[in-house]
Formats: C-alpha cells, structure tokens, sequence
C-alpha cells in the first residue's frame, strides 16, 4: 500500500505512509538521482567487471505529524477508528485520508490530512493536516518533525533489495531553525553529494495556539499545542522542499530551500494543490484512455497512467528508476524500461519529456565510451544499471552481457525522431549516439562462415535473464539490425540536410 499511495513528480518522491509514522513497513523520501557509492567486492575479480555499486539513498522525512489529544498519542495501530478512508485521486494528484477515532473517555476527533509533491514546483511538497474535536473539549498537541531515516535493511529474498551499508550513510553537515521553520543539510559519506531539506508551517484556528520551534542535533521539531473547543478545527499547513547537487556545498542549497520554503508559503496549500490540479487536468487531456464497459480496467489504467507520469513529470535531467520513487527497489538505478516501456508512452504525450531522457542518455554518452573501451568494443556501450552514468552491475551474464541496451536507447532515438520530426535532436545530439551504438554493434559481432557468412552476435544475454550469455539471442539480432540498418539507410537520405554532411 505504500508503494501504491506513494506520490512524486519526477524528481522527489514519497511513499504512501502514514503521518504518524506508523504502522510503518519501509519509510521512503528517495530524491532520483541522489545516491551513495561502494565498492563491488568479487571473490576473485576479471577484466572488465564494474567496480562501484550505487545507490539511491533515503533522504529526511518530512512526513512526520505526530497528533496527541489529552495526552493521548493518536496511533492508527491501537487506536479505536469509528470510521477510515484513505483515497489517492489521480485527477488532482492528492493523497487524502479521513478517519475518527474515539478515545476510550468517548471523545470523538475527526483527522483530516490530504498531501502533494508538486508538480509545478520541483523542490515542492506539502501536506494538510487538520483535527476537530466532534463531541468535547480537549488539549492539542501537533508535534511535526523533519528527521534522518533508519539505513534502509535489504527485505529478505527479494532480488529487487537494495544494499544494506555497514556504515552510516547520510552524514549531517547543518541544521538552522526559526519561527516554525527548520532546514538540515547533510552530505552522502562516499560519493560526496550534498542535499538540504527544510520544513515550514502555517497554521489555522479560530481560538488561540502556541508554537514552539524545538529544533536541535539532527532533528527539526516544530510543535503546535492549542486548547481545542468542541466544533473548532486546528489545520495545520507543512510546507518540505529538497534539494541535491554533486557539486554545490551545502550552504548554498540551504539558501535555496529556504527561498523555495518562502515561495511555498506564500503560495500555500490550496494554490499549490489548485495547481497540481491544472497541471494534471493538462496531462490527462492528451493521455488519457478512455474504455467503456468495465470500470475496474478503466481505473486500473488510469492508475498507471498516473504512475508513469508521476515517475517522469519533472526528472528535468536525470533517468528514470526502474520503480519509479515508490520506494528502494532496484536500489534506485535506471534500466532499458526507460526506453522500451516508457518512452513510447511520452513520445506521443508528452514529447518534450521523451526529448529530456534522451538528452540524458546523451550527456551519458562519454562514460559509455570509456564503458566500450574496458570491455574492449569501440565506440560506446550504456551501462545496464546505473544512476551516474558508470555501469552498476555487479553480474556480469545477468548485466554487462545485455549489449541489447544499446539497441534499446537507439530504437527511442528514432521512435522519438520518427514521430515527432525533431531533426534537430537527430543532428546535434541523436546521430553521434545512434553511429557510436553502431560501432559497439560492429565490433561485438562477426560474419561466420558457420551460419552462411551471415552476421552473428554471440556471448550476450537477451531480455530473459533467466537465459544467460547465449550466441544469437533473436532480440537482441533483431534490435542490432533494426537500429544499425535503419541508421545507414536514414543518414544516407538525410546526408543532404546536413551543411557538410555526407553518407560516409
């Protein structure tokens, strides 16, 4: 459930758990592309096998709202719910729960929250938490938190689990507080990335309330306490924003959470979630699939539809992890899924993202030059699995072998192409990766006079994992041919448009 309520745009992303921080099966604010690196430990090491593991690491969670009524904790696990409904509305991109809980005194509290990771603002979430008092007079406590996260533990017998580090990982660098605000900066212990993330609050009610900022060593805490009166509401507003870089240091992200935080809050929920609307009620007018007849598959679409967007709408220069951010699975890499799955699926929606992901398999294209050079092809090989461009991919038959990567980032190319008539993308960018893909090809295969001097690729794995290091595997002949051939026969015809192009 909490890979199925989970919210992003892209570039933040929130699992489905609950603001009171339990029940709880795995916590999860993952930013795409932030990410730790380790060593890969062979017993007995060879030629061309990857050397640095990555990972995407947990960021702070800033969902954190723990509720007490008379000094009693609210916790969904004990409590005594007179009703619940939690419901994720892919129209406006809301995550939305209602519930009623009754204390054994019989005081009735009504708890409302509804929450956002926007898509109009990048480095943008938000959450709506609101408490009504149904039947009695009672004492509120709001304790809102920003905290670092428990080191992520591997789920047993899962081959999608993501690495499990001896040592801490996220190291925190600063926290700054203020009024209801609080920004922690922290730095990743091996692969250097900082990142800043902040929390802001507003809050709502007609009688009087107290806040208190109790900010200190690695959390920020901001509570609200308010003598609660029968019939009135306490909201409460949380306004989070993240930011990561490689290269910038931390002072200077903290100095952009802070104007995001600002911004945020001037804005406030419901212009941010009427936001969130407008920008969605766009996207489902040129994706949508309608079916009539059966309701069930129709929301099952829709639900996918939504996720597919969400995975994409703002990684603005970074891929696509294989699930998405719903959660640590595939340990945050990004996969031929990008290109086969999902690309078709932006290129007739949204074609300026599907130009996005290409431009960052391009800005790649370096690192899979050098990848080409250590297992001795020319021209360039895409790593399997990776997040920074360097191949991930600890196994050799079930990684590196499937050459069909390449292939698979060239077929987008011309998919892309092909559909919307951007030659200007094939000139600057999509050529040089289509002919050093072509290369790679030439230089792994071979003509045998075995099977008739046709042209063989042997040694690889194809789709099916399961089926390792095989010769001639037929996708990945198939795709070589498709990809190769094509790109002769196109920059033959296409020679001309170019000032000083030629066929050769």
């Amino acid at each position: 459930m909490e890979t199925l309520f989970a919210l992003s745009n892209g570039y933040v992303g929130i699992r489905g758990t609950f603001e009171e921080g339990k029940p709880v099966f795995q916590q999860g604010t993952l930013i795409n592309g932030f990410h730790e690196t380790w060593p890969i430990v062979y017993a007995e090491s060879a030629y061309g096998y990857a050397k640095t593991g990555q990972t995407i690491v947990n960021a702070p969670d800033g969902t954190l709202i723990r509720l007490y009524v008379d000094d009693e904790p609210f916790d969904l696990a004990q409590a005594m719910l007179v009703n619940y409904d939690r419901a994720l509305d892919v129209r406006t991109g809301i995550l939305a729960r209602d519930v009623t809980w009754e204390q054994g005194s019989g005081k009735r509290i009504r708890i409302r929250s509804q929450r956002l990771v926007s898509f109009e603002h990048r480095h943008v979430a938000a959450i709506s938490y609101e408490v009504t008092l149904l039947n009695a007079d009672a004492p509120i406590v709001i304790s809102s938190e920003l905290v670092y996260p428990e080191e992520t533990r591997p789920i047993e017998g899962d081959p999608r689990a993501s690495r499990a580090f001896a040592e801490r990982v996220l190291l925190p660098q600063t926290l700054q507080s203020s009024e209801a605000k609080a920004i922690l900066t922290a730095m990743t212990r091996t692969s250097g990335m900082t990142l800043a993330c902040g929390m802001d609050h507003q809050v709502e009610m007609n009688g009087s309330y107290d806040i208190k900022n109790d900010s200190r060593g690695e959390r920020g805490r901001v509570v609200v306490s308010a003598r609660g009166i029968a019939g009135q509401t306490l909201r409460l507003t949380k306004l989070l924003t993240y930011h990561t870089s490689t290269h910038a240091p931390v002072d200077e992200l903290a100095e952009r959470a802070e104007e995001a935080l600002e911004r945020a809050k001037i804005l406030g929920f419901e212009e941010l979630a009427a936001g969130q609307q407008i920008h969605l009620s766009k996207f489902w007018d040129r994706a949508d699939v309608e079916i009539r007849g059966d309701d069930e598959l129709q929301q099952v679409t829709r639900f996918n539809l939504f996720h597919i967007y969400q995975a994409s709408a703002r990684a603005d220069g970074m891929g696509l992890p294989a699930k998405g951010l719903t959660g640590h699975g595939y340990e945050g890499q990004y996969f031929w899924d990008t290109e086969i799955y999902v690309l078709p699926f932006l290129i007739y929606t949204s074609p300026y993202l599907a130009r996005n992901l290409l431009l960052f398999r391009y800005r790649m294209l370096d690192a899979a030059r050098r990848r080409a050079r250590e297992v001795n092809q020319k021209g360039a090989l895409f790593p399997w699995r990776t997040i920074n461009g360097e191949e991930a991919s600890a196994y050799y038959a079930a990684g590196t072998a499937q050459y069909h990567i390449n292939a698979d980032i060239a077929f987008a190319v011309m998919k892309y192409v092909d559909v919307t008539g951007d030659t200007e993308f094939l000139y600057q960018e999509g050529a040089e990766i289509l002919i050093e893909t072509a290369r790679m090809c030439r230089s792994l295969g071979f003509y045998s006079s075995h099977v008739n001097d046709q042209f063989c690729i042997n040694g690889v794995t194809g789709p099916d994992e399961y089926n390792t290091v095989v010769n001639n595997n037929a996708f990945t002949n198939l795709m070589a041919r498709k990809t190769s051939g094509r790109l002769q026969r196109r920059w033959s015809k296409s020679a001309k448009a170019i000032p000083g192009g030629s066929s050769s």
